[in-house]
């Protein structure tokens, strides 16, 4: 569920579907949040926190410059959502569930992203793969192992 969620938004990149790859990977940190809590709730101050030890830049491992302005911009809409702290971040939970049921054709090749000339759409194709990047690492080291995490999955995977 949560990988073909992932391969969504990097099919919605390479399609060029800036807004709603950006719509997805900003949702995110909430659904990462969420499924390591054990009442599915998130909040604005747990994602930035996420987002801090989690998310790095694809090209520039280690540049604290890019690191900071790729979390300025995650924590800038987490500051403008409108969810109350410590909420359950539904909508958000409501598309990952859905994808569990998704049979998307295969991806192929990716188109090259690098040469986007759009400075927009630059900076959406480095939140967006930073974001997603960072969610496999989280999963893979903390998430795979973490019974909470596992059992919320599955309770959404068998919730209609």
């Amino acid at each position: 569920m949560l990988t073909t969620y992932l391969a969504d938004i990097e099919q919605m990149l390479d399609e060029q579907r800036w807004d709603l790859a950006l719509r997805d990977a900003f949702e995110l940190p909430h659904i990462a949040v969420a499924l390591a809590d054990p009442d599915l709730r998130s909040s604005a101050e747990r994602c930035k926190s996420w987002c801090a030890q989690w998310v790095e830049p694809a090209e520039s491992r280690g540049s604290q410059e890019e690191h900071e302005r790729i979390c300025k911009a995650l924590c800038d809409h987490l500051d403008s959502g409108s969810s109350t702290p410590g909420s359950v971040p539904s909508d958000a939970l409501r598309r990952l569930r859905l994808r569990r049921h998704a049979r998307n054709p295969p991806r192929g090749y990716p188109i090259e992203r690098l040469g986007v000339q759009d400075p927009k759409a630059a900076k959406t194709i480095e939140i967006c793969t930073a974001v997603v990047e960072g969610v496999r690492r989280w999963y893979a080291n903390v998430a795979c192992h973490d019974a909470t995490a596992q059992g919320n999955l599955a309770r959404l995977a068998v919730l209609r």
